[in-house]
Order: C-alpha cells, then structure tokens, then sequence
C-alpha cells in the first residue's frame, strides 16, 4: 500500500471517528459536513473523496460507535448485573460522546436511510439475545419478552436521564429502572 493510500485511509478513519463521536452528541442532524471536516482539519471538498453521500458517512461512523459498546456487550455474558449497573449509570449518562449510540440516537435512526436502521436493528437483536441468555429464568418463552423490557429499560432511562433538566429526577430515574433490572437479572427470581 502506498504512503498516499495509507494517509487516505487513516484521514478516513478519522473523519468516521469524529462523525461517531460529534452524531451522538448533537444528533445526525445537529453537525453539518463542513463542520465535521472542519473538526477534522480538513476542507469541505475532501469529503466526497471519502464517502459517496452523507448517509454513507452515517452509516460508517453509527457502526464505528457501536464499538464503543462491545465490552458492555460482552460483559453481559459473563457478568449481567455488572454490565446494567455499568450501562444504567451516572457516568454512561455523562459521556454522551462515548456512550452508547443505541440511545442517543434512536430517534435520529428512526428517522434516517436504511443502511443505518439495519445496523441499528442487527445491535438490538444481537443485544436482546445475549440478555435473554443471561436471563435466570427457566420459562424460555418470556426471556426474549424479559429481555426486550431490560433492554428498553436501559436504553430508555439514559435518554431520559439526559432529557430532563432536573439532576435529581434524572437519578432517579436511573436508580427505578437499574433497580427493577436487576431484579429481573436476580437469580433468586429463578427459585420462585
């Protein structure tokens, strides 16, 4: 690989990196291409040289976030109640630019192209899978049902978490939903 093709790639990645970053903290809609190039150190014009349309760039930089939350999704395996008490939390409330972009942009998903609902989707079922295994229970048929409720319970109280103007209802919020979670992760709920 030449020296040109490997500076390409790498302003490249960084392109997607701040795309990642900047989409989930103003939404899809809330950065424009000039200034994402501007964060970038780059011009407006080099875009094109780099992604065919913004909904590509879209698309790239919404799979890139979803590394962010791998660790949290492979703790779900082997630690549950950990992996909630991490994702249900102050701290992921307060890093919106790294957190994860299952909240913080579900709306802005909802509303955009194809490619990056199916990235999206393919998240979400991945996630609701690894929760229904962690499940306790033994009653197979409600875990995919449990886990969809856990999972729009963690997703949900970080939104509105970082919705609403008042510090404490937003901590109250997380401690409701991060309580009754854990509660559905409890393995004496098996025993019932």
């Amino acid at each position: 690989m030449g020296h040109s093709q490997a500076e390409k790639i790498a302003t490249h990645q960084r392109i997607v990196s701040i795309a990642a970053k900047r989409f989930r903290e103003r939404g899809i809609d809330g950065i424009s291409i000039a200034d994402l190039m501007k964060d970038a150190s780059l011009t407006v014009g080099g875009f094109y040289k780099h992604f065919a349309s913004r909904e590509e760039l879209v698309a790239e930089a919404f799979e890139h976030a979803l590394r962010d939350s791998e660790p949290w999704q492979a703790a779900i395996s082997t630690a549950p109640r950990q992996a909630m008490r991490t994702y249900i939390s102050e701290t992921h409330r307060d890093d919106v630019a790294s957190g994860c972009p299952i909240s913080a942009l579900a709306n802005d998903i909802s509303r955009g192209n194809d490619d990056a609902r199916e990235i999206y989707t393919n998240y979400v079922r991945r996630s609701l899978d690894l929760i229904a295994k962690a499940l306790p229970t033994e009653d197979s048929s409600s875990k995919r049902t449990e886990a969809a409720l856990i999972y729009s319970a963690c997703v949900g109280s970080i939104a509105l978490s970082r919705a609403v103007s008042d510090p404490k209802l937003s901590k109250q919020i997380l401690d409701g939903a991060l309580t009754q979670v854990l509660e559905l992760l409890s393995t004496k709920r098996s025993r019932k």
